[in-house]
């Protein structure tokens, strides 16, 4: 195959094609394509370019999905190999909806986007109360936690999950990030949170601007 599996597996997360993706990965494998090029130039640039096509309003949360279920089913064979060769990822951040909400959808866009940017989620899923956020904190020692909420009558618990890290100490040691379709930049100001994405693909920005981390 004289194509550049690098740019071929670019092109087939841009179009989420999984099969073709990690077809064109293996490829790249097989040839001595070192792992990290293929987590940095095919991967990340393909979700950092499907982040700038959803914002230009090219692409819709579909395309979104599929282009991220095609990045991660990459990543998964890459894993381990990454491991092995020592890459790191950018640093861990756990993620999860707040007590009483059910909603994972954007959530879990929004945890695909991350770790096709190069972090390391951990998932807590839905209905997480404020003691699991302080417990995850605790036991993975994230750069970050993410709070989503699709509900406004579960918004609140952003502020209890908030203020659970703060009655134990933790919360100088994290950045907090809230979003989901009730809230906004002034309800994230008002409940103490470090930033706010109005959608999946502006919350890999604003965990990067948080933290200064550059590309």
């Amino acid at each position: 195959m004289s194509e550049d599996p690098v740019h071929a597996v670019y092109l087939a997360v841009l179009g989420g094609d999984l099969d073709g993706a990690r077809e064109h990965l293996q490829s790249g494998l097989e040839s001595g394509t070192p792992p990290d090029r293929l987590l940095k130039d095919g991967l990340i640039d393909a979700m950092s370019e499907v982040g700038r096509l959803f914002e230009a309003g090219e692409y819709y949360v579909p395309e979104m999905l599929v282009a991220a279920r095609a990045m991660k089913g990459c990543l998964d064979v890459l894993r381990p190999l990454l491991v092995a060769a020592d890459v790191k990822p950018l640093g861990k951040i756990v993620i999860g909806t707040v007590s009483g909400d059910l909603h994972d959808i954007g959530k879990n866009l929004v945890a695909m986007m991350l770790e096709g940017a190069g972090w390391e989620v951990v998932d807590l899923g839905t209905d997480v109360g404020p003691e699991r956020f302080a417990a995850a904190v605790r036991e993975h020692a994230p750069r970050v936690v993410g709070l989503s909420a699709l509900l406004t009558t579960t918004m609140q618990n952003m502020r209890s999950s908030i203020e659970a890290l703060e009655g134990l100490g933790l919360r100088d040691q994290v950045k907090v990030i809230v979003g989901g379709a009730p809230v906004t930049e002034a309800f994230a100001n008002e409940i103490g949170a470090d930033g706010y994405a109005p959608d999946a693909s502006r919350a890999v920005g604003v965990v990067n601007a948080l933290l200064s981390v550059g590309r």
